[in-house]
């Protein structure tokens, strides 16, 4: 069904029980270009973290805490880039795209699991940081395989878990008027703006929300660098600072990126004027920190690089 004929079934008051995703508007003369550079994207994003979750498992170089919940980051980044982006690059060939209703709850569920976990896991990630500069001596006795497996088990299942509630208050909401979602995948805020029925049960559901999986890591998150950042800050040599700052910088990046993009789209209020800028930030979240999570860690850790390096080895010496 064509988006005219939909529009035409709008005006006849017919009930319809599809959504057309824009996508990305006037791109018709380069549609091929943006296409083969988010597919490529997307290959280099799924191999990158891919080979962090193989070296993690495989390598016994590496084994420790920290990389035991960055292969759980790169799982997170790959559900959530798989997700949105093969559909994605649907769109952007057909130049818009019809998707059943179920198929967009189905699409934000998955999203929204991955996103709650990996908020969760970045967390997960500072407190390890924290026990590890601030408390060195106690750390392996404090995060032990059992802890870091029930850290694990919590951030995903609250993935699995806090998703759900959404989904069961949109599959009660009408929708009418347009059914054209001026985004590149089945989010949130553009679906709550088709609703011709009251979308107060989902704004009092999502502000509930935003204090287990924003304001309360995000407070976590900034207790345990200021405390970081003193431990460094007592170390008497400028080197000791910076090998110690080195442990965590890869972390403190990726945070910042991914914490910063969600509040930009999620707690600032939107505008019209906006909505293209704002699905350009989308894409960074979506595609580009799954894209740079992997090469951030690997470019900035001697361990992972190491192990790289050997793992490139040992496939060479398999070949010969």
């Amino acid at each position: 069904m064509s988006l005219e004929l939909l529009q035409e079934k709008l005006k006849n008051g017919t009930a319809v029980d599809e959504f057309w995703i824009l996508g990305y508007e006037n791109i018709h003369n380069v549609k091929i270009l943006v296409f083969l550079l988010f597919l490529i994207n997307y290959m280099i994003t799924l191999s990158g973290n891919f080979t962090m979750i193989s070296l993690v498992f495989t390598s016994h170089h590496i084994y420790s805490p920290m990389y035991f919940f960055l292969s759980h980051l790169s799982l997170s980044d790959i559900l959530l880039t798989t997700t949105i982006v093969p559909y994605m690059l649907y769109i952007i060939l057909r130049e818009g795209s019809l998707v059943s209703v179920a198929g967009c709850f189905t699409q934000f569920y998955f999203f929204s699991l991955s996103a709650i976990t990996e908020c969760l896991l970045l967390t997960v990630m500072s407190y390890d940081r924290y026990l590890a500069i601030c408390n060195p001596l106690r750390y392996s006795s404090i995060m032990d395989l059992k802890l870091c497996i029930q850290l694990t088990v919590l951030s995903w299942a609250s993935g699995v878990i806090l998703a759900l509630p959404h989904i069961v208050i949109l599959s009660q909401i009408t929708f009418c008027g347009s059914n054209v979602i001026n985004h590149f995948f089945c989010d949130l805020v553009p679906l709550l703006k088709l609703s011709c029925s009251g979308t107060m049960a989902s704004e009092v559901l999502n502000f509930i929300l935003v204090i287990p999986l924003a304001i309360f890591p995000i407070i976590c998150i900034t207790i345990t660098y200021v405390s970081i950042f003193h431990a460094i800050f007592r170390i008497s040599t400028v080197t000791g600072r910076q090998k110690v700052f080195s442990t965590c910088s890869s972390h403190l990046t990726v945070v910042c990126i991914y914490y910063g993009t969600l509040v930009f789209n999620y707690v600032i209020p939107s505008k019209a004027e906006y909505l293209g800028f704002q699905k350009l930030v989308s894409a960074l979240y979506t595609m580009v920190t799954p894209l740079l999570n992997p090469i951030i860690y690997s470019l900035r850790n001697e361990e992972i690089r190491g192990a790289l390096k050997r793992f490139i080895l040992k496939k060479k010496w398999k070949k010969v």
